[in-house]
């Protein structure tokens, strides 16, 4: 029969906490990438100069 003392049981936890966090890092960089960039959309803008007549 295989026993678990206290060190194995924490670092069990340990990596299952790990683990939950980097799920949820990916989750989050996967939702980061598709709504991160939310800017508003560029417009051209033009303006007529008047350009000196002797250069």
């Amino acid at each position: 029969m295989i026993t678990l003392n206290k060190e194995s049981n924490k670092m069990g936890k340990l990596f299952k906490y790990f683990f939950y966090l980097l799920i949820l890092i990916i989750i989050l960089l996967i939702g980061y990438s598709f709504f991160g960039d939310l800017s508003a959309p560029q417009e051209i803008i033009t303006e007529k100069i008047q350009m000196p007549d002797n250069v």
